[in-house]
């Protein structure tokens, strides 16, 4: 008799996380974050919502992974590798550019904005996004800006968490309030105010 196959709860239960984060992302891009719940979210994945608290505390936790899930996993060092063709200033230009269009992007903003707004009122989601994500994202850009002050494209003495957020905090502002257009010209025009203030 031929041998009968028994399924793979492994990859029963990768699909099940899929399509739990998968529906999450949809969901909140169709009714805002405010309006999503685990039940909708099991309804939608096709599983019940006692599979969604058994690997997720909170909708919150949900909504992270979800938007891990889009950003490759930042531990493994995935989707974060950063340009270095010598050129700190083309190499800025070309990530600073690709950051706009990710935020100006639905389906990376809905889940951006859900994310921030569970951060502010839940300490544990924002110890996991400070450890998974942020820290080892800045940990790579730093990197890459060691590397320019070595070949003397940076300020020896510049501070780099500064860099860091003379580069960035603009972009987070404006995203965060929509208060002007995130294109790639304003992702150059950010580059270039943060080389012309830490450059030698």
């Amino acid at each position: 008799m031929p041998e009968v196959k028994k399924p793979n709860p492994a990859r029963r239960n990768e699909r099940s996380r899929h399509a739990i984060l998968d529906a999450a992302r949809e969901l909140i891009r169709e009714v805002g974050y405010a309006k999503v719940s685990i039940e909708a979210i099991a309804a939608r994945a096709g599983v019940g919502k006692q599979t969604i608290y058994r690997w997720w505390p909170s909708k919150g936790a949900v909504v992270f992974d979800s938007f891990l899930a889009l950003s490759g996993d930042p531990e493994e060092g995935e989707g974060m590798a950063l340009p270095d063709t010598g050129d700190i200033e083309a190499d800025l230009k070309l990530v600073m550019r690709a950051t706009v269009a990710e935020f100006a992007d639905p389906h990376f903003e809905a889940p951006i904005r859900a994310l921030n707004l569970e951060i502010i009122s839940d300490s544990d989601l924002a110890a996991q996004y400070r450890e998974k994500l942020a820290r080892p994202v800045e940990d790579v850009k730093k990197a890459r800006l060691r590397a320019a002050q070595q070949a003397g494209q940076l300020a020896a003495d510049a501070d780099l968490d500064l860099v860091l957020e003379v580069l960035y905090a603009p972009l987070y502002q404006r995203w965060l309030h929509r208060s002007g257009p995130l294109t790639a010209e304003y992702a150059d025009a950010l580059v270039d105010v943060t080389l012309k203030a830490f450059r030698p």
